[in-house]
Protein backbone atom coordinates (compact mmCIF):
# COMPACT_ATOMS: atom_id res chain seq x y z
CA UNK A 1 0.00 0.00 0.00
CA UNK A 2 2.81 2.21 0.59
CA UNK A 3 4.05 2.00 -3.11
CA UNK A 4 0.46 3.55 -3.86
CA UNK A 5 0.63 6.02 -1.64
CA UNK A 6 4.12 7.37 -3.53
CA UNK A 7 2.94 6.75 -6.87
CA UNK A 8 0.09 9.15 -5.87
CA UNK A 9 2.95 11.60 -4.29
CA UNK A 10 4.63 11.42 -8.05
CA UNK A 11 1.50 11.75 -9.62
CA UNK A 12 0.30 15.41 -7.08
CA UNK A 13 4.46 16.45 -8.37
CA UNK A 14 3.03 16.10 -11.63
CA UNK A 15 -0.25 17.84 -11.40
CA UNK A 16 1.71 20.61 -9.74
CA UNK A 17 3.66 21.26 -12.60
CA UNK A 18 0.53 21.37 -15.26
CA UNK A 19 -0.86 23.80 -12.97
CA UNK A 20 2.42 25.79 -12.56
CA UNK A 21 2.95 25.57 -16.23
CA UNK A 22 -0.71 26.89 -17.33
CA UNK A 23 -0.36 29.62 -15.62
CA UNK A 24 2.81 30.59 -16.90
CA UNK A 25 1.54 29.93 -20.53
CA UNK A 26 -1.40 32.05 -19.93
CA UNK A 27 1.01 35.04 -18.59
CA UNK A 28 3.31 34.70 -21.42
CA UNK A 29 0.24 34.92 -23.75
CA UNK A 30 -0.65 37.90 -22.13
CA UNK A 31 2.39 39.36 -22.50
CA UNK A 32 2.43 39.16 -26.29
CA UNK A 33 -1.15 40.49 -26.35
CA UNK A 34 -0.23 43.45 -24.92
CA UNK A 35 3.40 43.87 -26.44
CA UNK A 36 2.40 47.46 -28.16
CA UNK A 37 -0.42 49.14 -25.47
CA UNK A 38 1.15 52.06 -23.88
CA UNK A 39 -1.96 52.65 -22.28
CA UNK A 40 -3.13 50.43 -19.08
CA UNK A 41 -5.96 50.82 -16.75
CA UNK A 42 -3.47 51.68 -14.18
CA UNK A 43 -1.46 54.29 -16.61
CA UNK A 44 1.73 54.05 -18.41
CA UNK A 45 2.72 50.93 -20.64
CA UNK A 46 1.58 47.49 -20.27
CA UNK A 47 4.77 46.30 -18.58
CA UNK A 48 6.29 42.34 -18.97
CA UNK A 49 4.52 39.80 -15.99
CA UNK A 50 6.66 37.13 -14.44
CA UNK A 51 5.83 34.07 -12.92
CA UNK A 52 7.37 32.94 -9.68
CA UNK A 53 8.05 29.25 -8.92
CA UNK A 54 8.77 27.77 -5.55
CA UNK A 55 9.13 24.47 -4.52
CA UNK A 56 6.02 22.71 -2.25
CA UNK A 57 8.18 20.58 0.34
CA UNK A 58 7.14 18.45 2.87
CA UNK A 59 8.40 16.10 5.62
CA UNK A 60 9.28 12.65 4.36
CA UNK A 61 9.28 9.69 6.53
CA UNK A 62 12.79 9.74 6.95
CA UNK A 63 12.40 13.53 8.76
CA UNK A 64 13.96 15.17 5.95
CA UNK A 65 12.21 17.86 3.52
CA UNK A 66 11.93 17.31 0.11
CA UNK A 67 10.04 18.37 -3.30
CA UNK A 68 6.72 17.15 -3.46
CA UNK A 69 5.56 19.63 -6.28
CA UNK A 70 5.80 23.03 -7.70
CA UNK A 71 3.55 26.32 -6.95
CA UNK A 72 3.20 29.62 -8.40
CA UNK A 73 3.70 32.45 -5.29
CA UNK A 74 3.05 35.35 -7.40
CA UNK A 75 2.87 37.25 -10.68
CA UNK A 76 4.85 40.13 -10.60
CA UNK A 77 5.87 42.85 -13.06
CA UNK A 78 9.38 43.02 -14.86
CA UNK A 79 10.63 46.39 -13.51
CA UNK A 80 14.55 45.19 -14.49
CA UNK A 81 13.78 45.89 -18.44
CA UNK A 82 13.16 49.30 -19.21
CA UNK A 83 10.75 50.49 -21.01
CA UNK A 84 11.89 51.61 -24.68
CA UNK A 85 10.99 54.92 -25.77
CA UNK A 86 10.32 55.71 -29.52
CA UNK A 87 9.98 58.99 -31.45
CA UNK A 88 6.28 59.11 -32.12
CA UNK A 89 5.16 62.45 -31.87
CA UNK A 90 1.76 62.16 -33.41
CA UNK A 91 1.00 59.17 -30.85
CA UNK A 92 -1.56 60.18 -28.89
CA UNK A 93 0.45 58.64 -25.67
CA UNK A 94 3.67 61.04 -26.69
CA UNK A 95 4.56 62.91 -24.07
CA UNK A 96 5.64 66.75 -24.32
CA UNK A 97 9.13 65.54 -26.32
CA UNK A 98 7.19 63.08 -28.47
CA UNK A 99 8.26 60.39 -26.89
CA UNK A 100 6.09 56.91 -26.54
CA UNK A 101 7.08 54.57 -23.94
CA UNK A 102 6.17 51.14 -25.17
CA UNK A 103 6.36 48.11 -23.18
CA UNK A 104 9.70 46.26 -22.20
CA UNK A 105 7.55 42.97 -23.88
CA UNK A 106 10.43 41.44 -26.12
CA UNK A 107 8.11 39.15 -28.44
CA UNK A 108 11.44 36.98 -29.68
CA UNK A 109 12.00 36.48 -25.84
CA UNK A 110 8.59 35.86 -25.45
CA UNK A 111 8.15 33.34 -27.94
CA UNK A 112 11.11 31.26 -26.74
CA UNK A 113 9.71 31.11 -22.87
CA UNK A 114 6.24 29.90 -24.66
CA UNK A 115 7.54 27.27 -26.27
CA UNK A 116 9.83 26.50 -22.73
CA UNK A 117 6.36 26.19 -20.77
CA UNK A 118 5.05 24.24 -23.33
CA UNK A 119 7.55 21.34 -23.64
CA UNK A 120 7.49 22.04 -19.88
CA UNK A 121 3.96 21.51 -19.75
CA UNK A 122 4.24 18.18 -22.36
CA UNK A 123 6.55 16.80 -19.81
CA UNK A 124 4.80 16.86 -17.28
CA UNK A 125 1.61 15.19 -18.78
CA UNK A 126 3.29 12.92 -20.21
CA UNK A 127 4.58 12.28 -16.71
CA UNK A 128 0.56 11.88 -15.31
CA UNK A 129 0.00 9.70 -18.14
CA UNK A 130 2.73 7.35 -17.53
CA UNK A 131 1.58 7.35 -13.35
CA UNK A 132 -1.81 6.65 -14.53
CA UNK A 133 -0.48 3.05 -16.58
CA UNK A 134 1.58 2.55 -13.50
CA UNK A 135 -1.39 2.61 -11.02
CA UNK A 136 -3.29 0.79 -13.54
CA UNK A 137 -0.90 -1.93 -13.83
CA UNK A 138 -0.74 -2.29 -9.99
CA UNK A 139 -4.47 -2.65 -9.70
CA UNK A 140 -4.36 -5.29 -12.34
CA UNK A 141 -1.57 -7.16 -10.17
CA UNK A 142 -3.33 -6.88 -7.14
CA UNK A 143 -6.27 -8.49 -8.40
Amino acid sequence: MEQLGNLFSGMRAAASGLNAERTRIDVIASNIANAQTTRTPEGGPYRRKLVNFEPIMRRAESGLMESSGVKVTSVTEDMRTPLEPVFDPGHPDANSEGFVYMPNVNTTREMADLITAVRAYEANLSVQESFMKMAERALRLAQ
